[in-house]
């Protein structure tokens, strides 16, 4: 019989219903196998260049992170998945479900731009490294690359992917950030605003460990409430995303820094990235609520 360890409690659920955009903090998450049903249910197509519109190429796309995106009816399992309304920079608002939204999202960006409830078959974005080599093992400076994400880059590396083809998650299904981990970094670079919203994480669990516990983590199983169990299966590579504004959080260079000089791990055998909070696959399906309590299992 497993032993498990009370190891906290859920103090934010976050979905995330256009992929980039800001989401809505929630009082609970419906949880399949699959994932979380409506994280990431929605995205944007650049029409010329094939590829899937992210906040981590801020020169290209640098009102992403200024749209929000809400579900017009909460989300449930065993329905279809809700129109949501998205609520851009410039005080317009259009739901997913009207049939001007391509025409009125590619006037706001100033590209065309089709909304879209599956990746491409290749998932590529444009991905901004910043100009210092600790962000990236390949020494890229100051440019931007083609980065695969999804399925389609475990299909890259040659590994089985926990998300079906069309998800339009970064890696894995579901996300998981600790207030300890939080704490800590805070402690490094006290000037910083280590605000969850910068992570964009789907569960914060509140903790009153100290450390960057999140690594621990790895290769355990997690209990989130009476049912959903997660497998933890790797760090979160953190990107530019993390140190742009957003609402009133201001732009910080120092956050990426920080996290890459205290928390470089290697991921999937791409290299020593900067990392925070964990990915994990769920492998009972469930609700999740706000003060659900966590426990290790060993």
């Amino acid at each position: 019989m497993n032993e498990s360890e009370q190891v906290g409690s859920v103090g934010e659920l976050w979905l995330f219903p256009v992929k980039s955009m800001l989401g809505e903090r929630v009082d609970s998450l419906e949880v399949t196998t699959g994932g979380i049903l409506g994280d990431r249910a929605y995205g944007l197509l650049d029409v010329a260049t094939g590829k899937v519109a992210s906040a981590k190429h801020p020169k290209r796309w640098p009102d992403l992170l200024g749209c929000r995106a809400s579900y017009v009816e909460p989300v449930r399992t065993g329905q279809p998945i809700p129109a949501a309304r998205i609520e851009l920079a410039d005080g317009t608002s259009v739901r997913t479900d009207a049939p001007e939204v391509d025409a009125i999202l590619s006037h706001f960006f100033g590209r065309e731009v089709a909304l879209i409830t599956a990746a491409p078959p290749e998932y590529t974005i444009d991905e901004y490294h910043p100009e210092a080599d600790i962000f990236n093992p390949r020494g890229d400076r100051n440019v931007v690359v083609d980065q695969r994400l999804g399925a389609a880059l475990l299909a890259a590396l040659g590994r089985p992917s926990p998300v079906p083809d069309g998800a339009l998650v970064d890696l894995f299904p579901v996300s998981v950030l600790t207030t300890a981990s939080l704490r800590q970094l805070a402690t490094l670079y006290p000037g910083g605003y280590w605000d969850t919203r910068r992570f964009r994480m789907n569960i914060i669990l509140d903790t009153s460990a100290d450390g960057l516990i999140d690594n621990d983590w790895v290769g355990k199983r997690l209990t989130v409430g009476p049912v959903v169990v997660l497998g933890v299966e790797l760090p979160v590579p953190r990107c530019v995303m993390t140190n742009l504004a957003q609402e009133e959080l201001p732009k910080d260079s120092q956050i990426l820094r920080t996290l890459a000089a205290a928390n470089r791990l290697d991921i999937l055998g791409l290299g020593q990235l900067p990392c925070l909070g964990t990915y994990a696959v769920p492998s009972t399906a469930g609700t999740i609520n706000r003060g659900d309590k966590a426990h290790l299992l060993s």
